[in-house]
């Protein structure tokens, strides 16, 4: 018996792409991926993508924002880690990045960043620093 792939929701309240940036992020080509665990027990990946208006007008970010949704719906069934909110921001080159490469970019960006999630001794880049005894 197979397992069914994991459930895939949307990011859309703001706190949540807030809790995102405070997580690790890995930025590769024309994409940065921000990725948090949210030490909940439920084995939903959440997803959300953003571009800002350095991108271009708002045809531009829209055109860089449905392919990095397109993007997200063919890779993070496979390389995503349920129990993660992801959010996906573009970059200049994002809407005219040729498709195989904006994949490759995403690819790349889950996969270093599963294997900063998966080795213990890497705490988060961002988190203060634990006071000494």
């Amino acid at each position: 018996m197979t397992d069914a792939p994991p459930k895939i929701e949307r990011l859309q309240k703001r706190p949540d792409f807030l809790a995102a940036a405070r997580a690790v992020s890995c930025a590769k080509g024309a994409i940065v991926l921000q990725a948090r665990n949210r030490a909940d027990d439920t084995p939903l990946i959440r997803v959300g993508f953003t571009a800002t208006r350095k991108v271009g007008g708002a045809v531009v970010r829209n055109r860089a924002k449905r392919r990095m949704r397109e993007a997200a719906r063919v890779l993070l069934p496979q390389l995503a880690k349920p129990g993660f909110d992801y959010v996906l921001i573009a970059r200049n080159g994002a809407p005219t990045r040729p498709w195989p490469r904006l994949l490759d970019d995403v690819k790349s960006a889950l996969i270093s960043l599963a294997a900063d999630s998966d080795s213990p001794s890497r705490a988060s880049p961002r988190a203060p620093p634990s006071p000494s005894a």
